[in-house]
């Protein structure tokens, strides 16, 4: 599949703002934490998308009825959905100037009740985007982080009207970023999800 930036500018995928805030002083903190660890940008994204995927438990996968949207909230409070984590993956990649975007996939709804889109990230790295998907793992999940091939958690069925959506955006889908500020807690949430963008 061929990815198509939302926009020439490549700064654009480097940007903070009020969701992906990479200035703000936790995920500073974050990122040099984990950069610590590491020699260069590919080892750091690795290691960041390792992070954010095993040590931010996906909402529904625990329980957690509180919904995050912003990523400085989402490593705070250790806990979000998909669109929350990969807003928590592209502040710390951003923060360490790698460029990322937020990208989707329109997926059959866990509850077999039509269809939801899920987010994830693509990262650039030699001229080219890779998308990873931060989710998190369980049984039956095996997401990596990978430039050599896609590892994502959920490889879409075209049979079941699922797609991957080509465009890369530099900010969150307005959808996406709408549906997870008027939810109140995640059971709310998990019904207005958007189906389509």
């Amino acid at each position: 599949m061929r990815l198509i930036q939302n926009t020439d500018d490549l700064s654009a995928y480097l940007a903070s703002d009020e969701v992906i805030d990479h200035e703000h002083p936790l995920v500073r903190r974050t990122a040099a934490e984990i950069a610590r660890g590491v020699t260069g940008s590919y080892a750091y994204a690795r290691a960041a998308f390792e992070f954010v995927r095993d040590t931010v438990p996906h909402s529904a996968d625990s329980g957690d009825p509180r919904v995050t949207w912003r990523a400085s909230d989402v490593l705070e409070r250790r806990t979000g959905i998909c669109y929350a984590k990969a807003h928590a993956l592209a502040a710390l990649l951003r923060a360490e100037g790698i460029p990322t975007a937020l990208c989707y996939q329109r997926l059959l709804h866990d509850d077999g009740g039509g269809h939801v889109v899920h987010g994830l990230v693509a990262v650039r790295f030699d001229g080219a985007w890779h998308r990873q998907d931060p989710r998190g793992n369980k049984p039956g999940v095996d997401a990596r982080f990978s430039l050599d091939g896609e590892r994502l958690a959920f490889p879409v069925d075209p049979q079941s009207s699922e797609v991957d959506y080509p465009v890369l955006y530099a900010e969150p889908h307005p959808a996406v970023l709408d549906a997870l500020r008027a939810a109140p807690d995640r059971p709310h949430l998990w019904k207005t999800l958007p189906t389509a963008l």
